[in-house]
């Protein structure tokens, strides 16, 4: 991230606000412990940090490019694609096929739901990142004040 440059103007500030508040107000980067909430609504949240996203960075125009540095909409479409996507596609068909063949079962029986929470939890690290990321093109001062806490260690 210090290594980073990038452009970012009132539109691009604006955005960059409105994805932080995204990624720190979901699980995206708020903990789910092993015996804590189901992996259906994180992936849901997930899917809404996705959209958001998307829908974001449609609504404005793109920045400038600035030589050798990133725009927000760069750094946004790095988090989708690098991150988000391959996590809900390789986790969201898997967890959809379980629950379509045993339908009255609870989700903590499903085998591979250790498996998607550890990855889940490298995911909230990731993204953690963006989210400093994104408070930093916003304008805050010290954006991992804001995420400390929330953030799950790998």
């Amino acid at each position: 991230m210090s290594e980073l440059t990038f452009l970012v103007n009132n539109q691009s500030r604006q955005v960059a606000w409105q994805l932080f508040v995204e990624t720190v107000t979901r699980v995206s980067v708020q903990a789910l412990d092993d015996d804590e909430g189901l992996i259906r609504e994180a992936m849901d949240s997930l899917y809404g940090l996705f959209a958001t996203t998307r829908d974001a960075l449609k609504a404005g125009r793109p920045s400038a490019p600035v030589p050798g540095g990133q725009t927000v909409e760069y750094f946004a479409i790095s988090m989708l694609n690098k991150e988000l996507r391959p996590f809900l596609s390789r986790w969201h068909p898997l967890l959809t096929e379980w629950e379509r063949e045993h339908p009255d079962e609870p989700e903590s029986a499903w085998p591979d739901g250790r498996q998607c929470r550890d990855h889940l939890r490298r995911l909230q690290a990731d993204i953690a990142a963006y989210a400093e990321g994104f408070g930093r093109l916003a304008g805050i001062r010290d954006p991992q004040t804001l995420i400390t806490g929330m953030t799950p260690q790998p």
